[in-house]
Protein backbone atom coordinates (compact mmCIF):
# COMPACT_ATOMS: atom_id res chain seq x y z
CA UNK A 1 0.00 0.00 0.00
CA UNK A 2 1.31 3.63 -0.72
CA UNK A 3 1.73 6.24 1.45
CA UNK A 4 1.28 8.96 -1.59
CA UNK A 5 -0.64 8.79 -4.10
CA UNK A 6 -1.91 10.83 -7.47
CA UNK A 7 -4.19 13.44 -6.90
CA UNK A 8 -7.48 13.14 -7.75
CA UNK A 9 -8.28 9.83 -8.20
CA UNK A 10 -11.69 10.38 -9.85
CA UNK A 11 -10.36 12.60 -12.61
CA UNK A 12 -12.72 15.78 -11.98
CA UNK A 13 -12.99 17.33 -15.23
CA UNK A 14 -13.49 20.89 -13.39
CA UNK A 15 -10.16 20.39 -11.27
CA UNK A 16 -7.80 22.52 -12.69
CA UNK A 17 -5.11 21.87 -10.36
CA UNK A 18 -1.08 20.77 -11.01
CA UNK A 19 -0.05 17.53 -10.96
CA UNK A 20 0.75 16.52 -7.58
CA UNK A 21 0.95 13.91 -5.00
CA UNK A 22 -1.65 13.66 -1.99
CA UNK A 23 -0.28 12.79 1.31
CA UNK A 24 -2.60 11.77 4.34
CA UNK A 25 -0.54 10.94 7.56
CA UNK A 26 -4.03 10.28 9.30
CA UNK A 27 -7.44 8.74 7.99
CA UNK A 28 -10.12 10.62 9.03
CA UNK A 29 -11.00 13.68 10.44
CA UNK A 30 -12.23 14.72 14.10
CA UNK A 31 -12.97 18.53 13.09
CA UNK A 32 -16.07 17.27 12.22
CA UNK A 33 -17.45 19.67 9.60
CA UNK A 34 -20.77 19.66 8.82
CA UNK A 35 -20.08 20.36 4.94
CA UNK A 36 -17.42 18.36 4.98
CA UNK A 37 -17.27 15.29 2.11
CA UNK A 38 -14.84 12.79 3.10
CA UNK A 39 -17.81 10.65 5.21
CA UNK A 40 -19.30 9.78 2.07
CA UNK A 41 -16.35 7.18 0.99
CA UNK A 42 -14.36 6.75 4.60
CA UNK A 43 -15.70 4.95 6.91
CA UNK A 44 -16.63 6.33 10.27
CA UNK A 45 -14.94 9.67 8.82
CA UNK A 46 -14.81 11.59 11.56
CA UNK A 47 -12.93 9.15 13.92
CA UNK A 48 -9.06 10.45 13.28
CA UNK A 49 -6.72 7.69 13.47
CA UNK A 50 -3.00 7.04 11.81
CA UNK A 51 -2.54 5.08 9.14
CA UNK A 52 -0.31 2.11 9.84
CA UNK A 53 3.34 2.06 9.08
CA UNK A 54 2.72 5.51 7.47
CA UNK A 55 6.36 6.47 7.97
CA UNK A 56 7.73 3.17 6.47
CA UNK A 57 5.49 3.46 3.25
CA UNK A 58 5.97 7.01 3.21
CA UNK A 59 10.35 6.39 3.07
CA UNK A 60 9.62 3.86 0.11
CA UNK A 61 7.61 6.28 -2.22
CA UNK A 62 9.87 8.90 -1.62
CA UNK A 63 12.79 6.86 -3.10
CA UNK A 64 10.62 6.38 -6.16
CA UNK A 65 9.59 10.29 -6.39
CA UNK A 66 10.98 12.65 -8.68
CA UNK A 67 13.13 15.40 -7.60
CA UNK A 68 11.28 18.25 -7.00
CA UNK A 69 7.99 16.76 -7.05
CA UNK A 70 4.65 18.97 -5.58
CA UNK A 71 2.97 17.16 -2.61
CA UNK A 72 0.12 18.07 -0.86
CA UNK A 73 -0.74 17.68 2.62
CA UNK A 74 -3.61 16.98 2.80
CA UNK A 75 -6.67 16.87 1.24
CA UNK A 76 -9.31 14.84 3.06
CA UNK A 77 -7.65 14.66 6.85
CA UNK A 78 -6.22 17.96 8.11
CA UNK A 79 -2.55 16.98 8.79
CA UNK A 80 -2.76 19.39 11.96
CA UNK A 81 -5.64 17.54 14.13
CA UNK A 82 -5.26 17.03 17.55
CA UNK A 83 -3.84 13.63 17.36
CA UNK A 84 -0.72 15.58 15.76
CA UNK A 85 0.48 17.37 19.02
CA UNK A 86 0.88 13.62 20.59
CA UNK A 87 2.05 11.45 17.55
CA UNK A 88 3.49 13.81 15.18
CA UNK A 89 3.52 11.81 11.78
CA UNK A 90 3.17 15.16 10.12
CA UNK A 91 5.99 16.65 11.01
CA UNK A 92 8.03 13.40 10.82
CA UNK A 93 6.93 13.32 7.13
CA UNK A 94 8.46 16.74 7.09
CA UNK A 95 11.62 16.08 8.89
CA UNK A 96 12.05 13.28 5.57
CA UNK A 97 10.34 14.97 2.69
CA UNK A 98 11.84 18.87 2.58
CA UNK A 99 15.65 18.15 2.99
CA UNK A 100 15.04 16.19 -0.76
CA UNK A 101 14.00 19.54 -2.59
CA UNK A 102 10.56 18.17 -2.68
CA UNK A 103 7.47 20.67 -3.01
CA UNK A 104 4.79 20.73 0.10
CA UNK A 105 1.91 22.79 0.44
CA UNK A 106 0.25 22.05 3.58
CA UNK A 107 -3.38 22.14 3.60
CA UNK A 108 -4.67 23.01 6.90
CA UNK A 109 -7.71 24.61 9.78
CA UNK A 110 -5.55 24.16 12.88
CA UNK A 111 -2.94 26.59 14.39
CA UNK A 112 -0.75 23.42 15.51
CA UNK A 113 0.80 24.44 12.12
CA UNK A 114 3.32 27.08 13.82
CA UNK A 115 4.77 24.48 16.16
CA UNK A 116 6.47 23.07 12.37
CA UNK A 117 7.70 26.85 11.52
CA UNK A 118 11.23 26.01 12.18
CA UNK A 119 11.24 23.31 9.12
CA UNK A 120 8.38 25.03 6.98
CA UNK A 121 10.96 28.20 6.83
CA UNK A 122 14.14 26.58 5.69
CA UNK A 123 12.07 24.25 2.75
CA UNK A 124 10.47 24.33 -0.25
CA UNK A 125 6.55 24.93 1.68
CA UNK A 126 4.00 27.16 1.25
CA UNK A 127 0.75 26.65 4.13
CA UNK A 128 -3.00 27.23 3.21
CA UNK A 129 -5.05 28.13 5.73
CA UNK A 130 -8.78 27.73 5.58
CA UNK A 131 -11.11 30.27 6.85
CA UNK A 132 -14.88 30.33 6.03
CA UNK A 133 -15.87 33.02 8.47
CA UNK A 134 -14.64 35.25 11.22
CA UNK A 135 -17.48 34.87 12.66
CA UNK A 136 -17.00 32.09 15.55
CA UNK A 137 -21.01 32.05 16.15
CA UNK A 138 -21.53 30.54 12.32
CA UNK A 139 -17.40 28.73 12.87
CA UNK A 140 -19.20 26.77 15.65
CA UNK A 141 -22.19 25.51 13.92
CA UNK A 142 -19.95 24.88 10.55
CA UNK A 143 -16.83 23.53 11.99
CA UNK A 144 -18.03 22.50 15.81
CA UNK A 145 -14.80 20.54 16.56
CA UNK A 146 -11.73 22.95 14.52
CA UNK A 147 -9.76 25.57 16.05
CA UNK A 148 -11.37 29.05 16.03
CA UNK A 149 -10.88 31.84 13.03
CA UNK A 150 -9.37 34.00 15.02
CA UNK A 151 -6.53 31.23 16.37
CA UNK A 152 -6.07 30.67 12.26
CA UNK A 153 -5.64 34.20 12.01
CA UNK A 154 -3.14 33.73 14.60
CA UNK A 155 -1.38 31.43 13.35
CA UNK A 156 -1.50 33.25 9.45
CA UNK A 157 0.04 36.06 11.04
CA UNK A 158 3.20 33.69 12.99
CA UNK A 159 3.87 31.92 9.45
CA UNK A 160 4.02 35.12 7.61
CA UNK A 161 6.07 36.97 9.79
CA UNK A 162 9.02 34.11 10.03
CA UNK A 163 9.12 35.03 5.82
CA UNK A 164 6.49 31.77 5.05
CA UNK A 165 4.29 32.07 2.15
CA UNK A 166 0.52 31.51 3.00
CA UNK A 167 -2.84 31.60 1.29
CA UNK A 168 -6.19 31.22 2.58
CA UNK A 169 -9.05 29.00 1.11
CA UNK A 170 -12.37 30.81 1.63
CA UNK A 171 -14.27 27.06 1.42
CA UNK A 172 -16.58 26.70 1.24
CA UNK A 173 -19.15 29.45 0.38
CA UNK A 174 -22.62 28.43 1.65
CA UNK A 175 -25.72 30.81 0.72
CA UNK A 176 -27.17 32.50 3.71
CA UNK A 177 -24.59 31.51 5.63
CA UNK A 178 -21.29 32.69 4.95
CA UNK A 179 -21.55 34.62 1.80
CA UNK A 180 -22.38 38.37 2.81
CA UNK A 181 -19.77 40.70 0.94
CA UNK A 182 -19.47 42.81 3.80
CA UNK A 183 -17.98 39.50 5.79
CA UNK A 184 -16.03 38.23 3.20
CA UNK A 185 -14.38 42.05 2.55
CA UNK A 186 -13.94 41.92 6.28
CA UNK A 187 -11.84 38.43 6.27
CA UNK A 188 -9.78 38.83 3.46
CA UNK A 189 -8.57 42.33 4.34
CA UNK A 190 -7.72 40.65 7.45
CA UNK A 191 -6.27 37.71 6.16
CA UNK A 192 -3.96 40.61 3.57
CA UNK A 193 -3.12 42.63 6.77
CA UNK A 194 -1.59 39.21 8.49
CA UNK A 195 0.26 38.21 5.38
CA UNK A 196 -1.88 36.25 3.33
CA UNK A 197 -0.50 36.63 -0.28
CA UNK A 198 -3.37 34.43 -2.30
CA UNK A 199 -7.11 33.62 -2.23
CA UNK A 200 -8.44 30.65 -2.73
CA UNK A 201 -12.65 30.55 -2.82
CA UNK A 202 -15.08 27.60 -3.82
CA UNK A 203 -18.46 27.15 -3.02
CA UNK A 204 -20.07 24.50 -1.52
CA UNK A 205 -20.75 21.39 -3.36
CA UNK A 206 -23.13 19.00 -1.68
CA UNK A 207 -23.32 15.29 -1.14
CA UNK A 208 -26.47 14.44 0.37
CA UNK A 209 -24.61 13.37 3.72
CA UNK A 210 -22.97 16.39 4.42
CA UNK A 211 -26.40 18.46 3.01
CA UNK A 212 -28.26 16.67 5.74
CA UNK A 213 -25.69 17.99 8.22
CA UNK A 214 -25.83 21.26 7.38
CA UNK A 215 -29.38 21.46 6.95
CA UNK A 216 -29.36 20.04 10.48
CA UNK A 217 -27.05 22.82 11.54
CA UNK A 218 -28.85 25.67 10.27
CA UNK A 219 -32.48 24.46 10.23
CA UNK A 220 -33.57 28.27 9.14
CA UNK A 221 -32.02 28.03 6.42
CA UNK A 222 -33.07 24.61 5.26
CA UNK A 223 -36.07 25.84 2.86
CA UNK A 224 -33.88 27.86 0.71
CA UNK A 225 -30.82 25.75 0.87
CA UNK A 226 -32.59 22.42 -0.14
CA UNK A 227 -34.39 24.93 -3.27
CA UNK A 228 -30.94 25.84 -4.09
CA UNK A 229 -29.26 22.85 -4.15
CA UNK A 230 -31.43 19.76 -4.76
CA UNK A 231 -34.18 21.77 -6.93
CA UNK A 232 -32.23 24.68 -8.66
CA UNK A 233 -28.18 23.72 -8.96
CA UNK A 234 -26.67 21.02 -11.20
CA UNK A 235 -25.10 17.82 -10.57
CA UNK A 236 -21.41 17.43 -11.38
CA UNK A 237 -19.50 14.91 -10.43
CA UNK A 238 -21.67 13.22 -8.17
CA UNK A 239 -22.62 16.20 -6.51
CA UNK A 240 -25.04 19.41 -6.54
CA UNK A 241 -23.74 22.48 -7.06
CA UNK A 242 -25.32 25.78 -6.91
CA UNK A 243 -26.81 27.45 -10.09
CA UNK A 244 -24.25 28.45 -12.74
CA UNK A 245 -25.13 31.86 -12.66
CA UNK A 246 -25.18 32.43 -8.93
CA UNK A 247 -22.05 30.28 -8.17
CA UNK A 248 -19.68 32.93 -10.77
CA UNK A 249 -21.52 36.00 -9.23
CA UNK A 250 -20.28 34.69 -5.68
CA UNK A 251 -16.98 34.35 -6.83
CA UNK A 252 -16.49 36.97 -9.20
CA UNK A 253 -17.12 38.97 -6.02
CA UNK A 254 -15.06 37.69 -3.94
CA UNK A 255 -12.11 38.06 -6.49
CA UNK A 256 -12.76 41.78 -6.69
CA UNK A 257 -12.11 41.90 -3.28
CA UNK A 258 -9.08 39.78 -3.12
CA UNK A 259 -7.41 41.38 -5.95
CA UNK A 260 -8.20 44.82 -4.63
CA UNK A 261 -6.14 43.84 -1.78
CA UNK A 262 -3.66 43.40 -3.68
CA UNK A 263 -3.86 39.26 -3.37
CA UNK A 264 -3.60 36.62 -5.93
CA UNK A 265 -7.03 34.80 -6.58
CA UNK A 266 -8.47 31.12 -8.00
CA UNK A 267 -11.08 29.11 -7.47
CA UNK A 268 -11.60 25.63 -7.11
CA UNK A 269 -13.36 23.31 -9.36
CA UNK A 270 -15.80 25.86 -10.59
CA UNK A 271 -15.92 25.79 -14.29
CA UNK A 272 -14.57 29.16 -14.68
CA UNK A 273 -11.64 29.62 -16.46
CA UNK A 274 -12.13 33.32 -16.41
CA UNK A 275 -11.47 33.44 -13.16
CA UNK A 276 -8.68 31.88 -12.81
CA UNK A 277 -6.26 34.56 -12.03
CA UNK A 278 -3.09 33.58 -10.18
CA UNK A 279 -0.17 31.15 -10.84
CA UNK A 280 -2.03 28.32 -9.77
CA UNK A 281 -5.57 27.42 -8.22
CA UNK A 282 -4.49 25.73 -5.13
CA UNK A 283 -1.84 28.41 -4.14
CA UNK A 284 1.31 26.12 -4.73
CA UNK A 285 2.82 28.77 -6.90
CA UNK A 286 3.75 30.19 -3.85
CA UNK A 287 6.13 27.55 -3.06
CA UNK A 288 9.64 28.91 -2.41
CA UNK A 289 12.51 27.14 -3.77
CA UNK A 290 14.66 27.09 -0.74
CA UNK A 291 16.25 23.49 -1.01
CA UNK A 292 17.65 22.26 -4.14
CA UNK A 293 18.38 18.57 -3.96
CA UNK A 294 21.67 19.13 -4.00
CA UNK A 295 22.09 21.00 -1.30
CA UNK A 296 20.29 18.36 1.34
CA UNK A 297 23.08 17.11 3.39
CA UNK A 298 23.24 21.13 4.00
CA UNK A 299 19.94 21.05 5.42
CA UNK A 300 20.20 17.90 7.42
CA UNK A 301 23.25 19.07 9.10
CA UNK A 302 21.45 22.79 9.56
CA UNK A 303 18.36 21.16 11.16
CA UNK A 304 19.60 18.16 12.96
Amino acid sequence: MRAMTEFDPWGDPLCTCPRKFSLSPYVGCSHSCAYCYITSYIPDGFRCREKARFLARLEVDLARLKPGSLISMSNSSDPYQPIEAERGLTRSALERILPLGHRVLLITKSDLVVRDADLIARGNCSVSISISTLDDRIARRLEPLAPRPSARLGALRALSSKGIPCSIRVDPIIPGINDDPGALDGLISTAAEAGCGHVIASTYKAKWDNLARVLRAFPELAKGLRRLYAEEGEAVGGKRYLPRALRFDILRAVKGIAEGRGLTFSTCREGFPELLGAGSCDGSHLIPLRVPARLMNDFIREGR
